[in-house]
């Protein structure tokens, strides 16, 4: 996924990850390294799903690098779509340390995600203490969900629609707050003339794919959240399995 970040915010790479001083541990509270939980799950992923190679990550930072958000991709040779895991994590108690699986478009590095947000740990004293277990479970249920995404991919794609659904579907996404007024011009021009050919058919795969286009400016706190919402209308508005989600 490619980061076109919120005002306030910037993309990093994971040496930059290191550098972001670490808060002071208390008798409550425990911080996680933005790079050891980025570095964990690149493993762990690896280590579970053999099928699929390492592509790459981006990772954003907001509020001086208190706030991280990270995604890692994956390639497989058996889909137009890739496994991708996306996490979170802050310094400033602000957000849980949280995983969320989803899938990413080739073409494009858009990305869906389906289910909910796994919260590995609020930062209390025993966090690095069970984070890999949990976050282990996490990767290991998260195999049934890329599987699910692909078919709800796979039945927006067969999805007809024309503009004037188009267009209530783009006032309802901004109702419901999962794309704010700066988003919605983009995502009206990926849906009026999408950058990428593979979307130029009229359907609601074509639509999603304009909305998570414009998502990708989204403040890397809320990124996952607004994914998660995306999927869940959809289903609930297309009738696919997307309505089973949960926030």
């Amino acid at each position: 996924m490619t980061l076109m970040l919120h005002r306030g915010a910037e993309s990093a790479t994971m040496n930059e990850l290191i550098q972001i001083p670490l808060p002071l541990k208390t008798r409550t509270y425990q911080p996680v390294p933005h790079e050891q939980l980025a570095t964990m799950l690149l493993q762990m992923v690896a280590s579970i799903f053999p099928n699929f190679s390492y592509e790459k990550s981006h990772f954003g930072l907001a509020a001086e690098g208190n706030k991280m958000f990270g995604i890692h991709s994956f390639r497989s040779l058996d889909s137009a779509m890739g496994l991708s895991i996306g996490f979170r994590n802050s310094y400033d108690r602000s957000m849980s340390v949280g995983i969320a699986v989803g899938a990413s478009v080739f073409v494009c590095d858009n990305l869906a995600i389906s289910g909910d947000i796994t919260v590995l740990r609020k930062h209390t004293s025993n966090v690095i203490r069970d984070m890999e277990s949990l976050a282990l479970q996490a990767i290991y249920r998260s195999q049934q969900t890329y599987a699910e995404i692909l078919d709800d991919a796979y039945t927006m794609q067969a999805m007809p629609i024309d503009d004037d659904q188009a267009y209530r579907m783009l006032g309802l996404v901004y109702g419901r707050g999962i794309i704010t007024p700066r988003q919605i011009p983009v995502a009206h021009r990926e849906w009026e003339s999408p950058t990428h050919v593979d979307f130029s058919d009229r359907t609601v795969w074509s639509l999603y794919n304009a909305i998570t286009e414009a998502l990708k400016s989204a403040p890397p706190q809320s990124i996952l959240e607004r994914h998660l919402s995306l999927h869940r209308l959809f289903g609930e508005q297309f009738h696919f399995k997307g309505i089973e989600g949960q926030v």
